[in-house]
């Protein structure tokens, strides 16, 4: 399976444990499930869920999913967030992948805020099922700290790159050089 390129480290050594399981929890859904959970989190931005600073995200890096996308059929939209979700090596996965985690988490954002409109929008019939209500609400319970740490991991494990990331120096034994 491919690495994230933006992850250096075990997220073990970051996260804490609420925030480990409901990330296990996620990578257990099915893919609609994954996107379902997603819509439903920006749905409650700024409200039980704090936004990250929008300002730690350059919308420029993401021309492809930021602008491109949107001409998209809705089928095809669907299609390619899909592909992201599952890390396939499309055109729109290895745009996604190539992003960092404030810029990844500003294309789900920007996506979310033009469902239904510019972007496929839920089905009108969908109905969360209890897993998706339960890890919603605990991600609700969490703090901010907690919260941004969850959706920065979800977000960075998804899209497909080649990046390998940079081995530590515990695990290489060798120093960095200047």
């Amino acid at each position: 399976m491919p690495q994230s390129a933006s992850q250096n480290v075990n997220p073990s050594e970051y996260l804490g444990d609420a925030v480990q399981s409901a990330v296990s929890d996620f990578n257990q859904l099915q893919t609609d499930e994954k996107l379902a959970l997603l819509y439903y989190v920006y749905e409650k931005m700024g409200e039980s869920i704090t936004p990250a600073a929008p300002q730690a995200a350059d919308p420029e890096l993401a021309p492809l999913l930021l602008g491109d996308f949107y001409n998209l059929s809705h089928q095809d939209q669907l299609q390619g967030m899909r592909d992201i979700v599952n890390r396939a090596d499309t055109e729109y996965s290895r745009a996604y992948g190539a992003l960092k985690e404030n810029n990844q988490l500003l294309v789900w954002y920007a996506w979310a805020v033009a469902m239904g409109e510019a972007v496929v929008g839920m089905p009108a019939d969908y109905s969360a099922s209890d897993t998706i209500s339960n890890l919603l609400q605990r991600l609700e319970a969490f703090e901010f700290e907690q919260q941004i740490s969850l959706l920065r991991e979800l977000a960075s494990e998804m899209g497909y790159t080649e990046v390998k990331p940079v081995q530590s120096q515990a695990e290489t034994g060798k120093t960095a050089s200047l």
